[in-house]
């Protein structure tokens, strides 16, 4: 129920990642990025305290925080070229592809597979250097963390306004659809939390995904890659996919948007890819699932829910995922693909 309700209202707004991070950099406008940041500090509000505290109503509670390490900078730098070639982000491929979007449909396909050689990689990069995770309300208190995050939060939304005033004259003010969804997001971000004790993540199924159609080719035996080792994975690993919570998820938010997009005759019903957008979308699901586990989390579980639960690794995350969008754009008109 949850992840129909997260697809409804991203299709419904068209609460884009990839896109508003495009349009600010491309021409300016920033309507999009400043919904992120008032989604993003509502949230903290909201998930900050109560995940330093540690309970909610008796029931135990935690922070998505992750140690600010060289993987989570080489894979947000990654997931950023990823999120402008592949047309989207976690979120914006399942409900794109909810939505009927064949580009967003094959960049998820290959967003799995890339999840999947890098967890059969891992190895290779897990061993990068990395101080212990960090969470701003164990090292500053919960209400200190929650005043210095959305300090930053504000200052970076003034930034975003000031870029578009400085370009266009004037700042759009921002749409009352995405204001809107940005307070369904936060709201439904801590529903999540509630109901499985920790914040809104996505790409934590994927692997498992890859792994799961692996073993029942036969190609091999994940059970045995290093990745599945960890006793929490490997008993993922281990259950059926019906008993996985972010799956259950993410295949919710696929039929969420599917259901906005019927209802409001958006369905998208053409499968025909131009060749240049089919292998943007192939080097940019590949990116992306590299990239979301070098990085610990995606857009959603370490910009979002990762700022909003204090770890520094969400503020680390950001930095080198913009710096990756900005190549991901300027790589763009080599696939054939205009800027919009």
């Amino acid at each position: 129920m949850l992840g129909v309700a997260l697809g409804y209202v991203l299709f419904q707004a068209s609460f884009s990642f990839a896109g508003a991070f495009r349009r600010l950099m491309a021409v300016r406008r920033g309507a999009g990025v400043r919904a992120q940041l008032l989604m993003i500090a509502v949230a903290a509000l909201l998930i900050l305290p109560a995940t330093t505290h540690g309970t909610v109503l008796g029931q135990e509670v935690r922070g998505l925080v992750f140690a600010p390490g060289l993987a989570v900078v080489v894979g947000a730098f990654l997931f950023g070229v990823g999120m402008q070639l592949g047309g989207g982000c976690a979120s914006g491929c399942l409900f794109g592809a909810g939505g009927g979007s064949a580009r967003l449909a094959l960049t998820l396909v290959f967003f799995v597979l890339g999840a999947t050689l890098a967890s059969w990689q891992s190895e290779w990069w897990t061993g990068w250097w990395a101080p212990a995770p960090v969470a701003l309300g164990s090292v500053l208190g919960a209400w200190p963390a929650l005043a210095l995050t959305l300090a930053v939060l504000g200052a970076a939304f003034w930034a975003v306004w000031w870029m578009e005033r400085a370009r266009h004259g004037t700042a759009a003010p921002l749409p009352r659809l995405l204001v809107w969804a940005a307070l369904a997001l936060a709201g439904l971000n801590f529903a999540t939390l509630l109901v499985l004790g920790r914040p809104w993540a996505i790409t934590a199924a994927f692997p498992l995904w890859g792994a799961k159609a692996i073993e029942a080719l036969g190609l091999d035996e994940p059970a045995f890659w290093p990745w599945w080792e960890d006793p929490t994975r490997i008993e993922a690993l281990l259950r059926p996919l019906s008993a996985d919570r972010t799956t259950a998820m993410d295949l919710g938010m696929l039929a969420g948007a599917f259901l906005a997009a019927v209802l409001a005759g958006r369905f998208v019903r053409a499968w025909r890819l131009p060749a240049g957008e089919a292998a943007a979308s192939v080097a940019g699901g590949l990116l992306l699932g590299v990239g979301a586990m070098l990085g610990a989390g995606c857009n959603i579980s370490a910009y979002v829910s990762g700022i909003a639960s204090g770890s520094l690794h969400g503020w680390l995350w950001i930095v080198p995922a913009l710096l990756g969008n900005r190549l991901g754009l300027a790589l763009r008109p080599a696939f054939g693909i205009r800027d919009s």
